[in-house]
C-alpha cells in the first residue's frame, strides 16, 4: 500500500541499524499524537525492533502522510513485523491538572510499562526529551508507573525517516482517532469524528454554543 500520491517514502531502518552496531539489542521508536487538540487524550505508542527484525512493512511512512485508510490497512503489517509495540494515553483531565508536558511524559511511561519486551534505547520524534523522567521531578508529578529507564535519543523528523518511529506514529494515530470517534457519538455537537479534537471553526461555534464537554482541556482557555 503505497503513501499517498506524490509522497516518497524515506523511511528505512538505518538508523535502527545505527544503533545495533553501538551494542543497543532492542530499539524502541517512540512518536505520540493528539498534544495540540483541543480536546480527547493524547497518545503514545512504542514500536521495538531488534537486529533480527526484516525490512519495514511496504508503505510505511509517516502517519501525517498517509490517508486514513492506509494507516489502518498499515496496523497489521506493523504488529506482526515488530519485535513488540504498545500504546499508552494521558486524559484531557490530565492534561488539565499535571500540564502537557508531564501529561505527555505519563502517556509515554504508560506505554512503557505496557510493553513486554524491553527496549534499551528510545528514539524520540523531535529535538527534546520529555520522556526522561527529570531528577528534580515537581512533587506534583504523578506516579508514572514504569519502572523502565531506557536512554533516549532524539531525532527531529524521526517519524519520516526511521522505521520504528513511523510504525509508532501510525499505531498512535489510527487508536486515537477511533477513540475520538467513538467519543463522537456522545457528544455530536463537537464534531470529532472529523476534527479529531482539533480546533477548527466549527469545533470552535460548538464549544461557544454548548460549552465544554468533560473532555475538553478546560485549562486552555478554549471558550474566551
Amino acid at each position: 500500500m503505497p503513501p499517498k500520491r506524490g509522497v516518497r517514502s524515506l523511511v528505512t531502518l538505518d538508523h535502527e541499524r545505527e544503533l545495533f552496531a553501538q551494542g543497543f539489542e532492542r530499539v524502541a521508536g517512540l512518536d505520540e499524537v493528539g498534544t495540540g487538540a483541543a480536546a480527547g487524550p493524547c497518545y503514545c505508542a512504542l514500536v521495538v525492533v531488534s537486529a533480527a527484525s526484516l525490512g519495514a512493512p511496504v508503505g510505511l511512512n509517516d502517519s501525517k502522510l498517509l490517508s486514513a485508510r492506509q494507516r489502518e490497512g498499515l496496523v497489521p503489517a506493523i504488529t506482526s513485523w515488530a519485535l513488540d509495540w504498545s500504546l499508552g494515553r494521558a486524559s484531557a483531565g490530565e492534561i488539565d491538572e499535571y500540564g502537557l508536558t508531564i501529561a505527555l511524559r505519563l502517556a509515554g511511561h504508560r506505554a512503557l510499562a505496557a510493553l513486554r519486551v524491553a527496549p534499551d534505547i528510545v528514539i524520540l520524534d523531535g529535538k527534546r526529551d520529555w520522556l526522561t523522567i527529570p531528577s528534580s521531578a515537581s512533587l506534583l508529578a504523578p506516579d508514572y508507573g514504569s519502572s523502565l529507564r531506557p536512554e533516549v535519543r532524539t531525532m527531529v523528523k524521526a517519524d519520516r525517516h526511521c522505521a520504528s518511529v513511523a510504525a509508532a506514529s501510525i499505531l498512535a494515530k489510527v487508536e486515537r482517532d477511533r477513540i475520538m470517534g467513538e467519543l463522537a457519538l456522545e457528544f455530536p455537537e463537537y464534531e470529532w469524528g472529523s476534527n479529531k479534537g482539533y480546533l477548527s471553526a466549527a469545533h470552535q461555534a460548538a464549544i461557544s454554543a454548548n460549552g465544554l464537554s468533560p473532555h475538553h482541556r478546560a485549562s486552555w482557555a478554549l471558550s474566551s
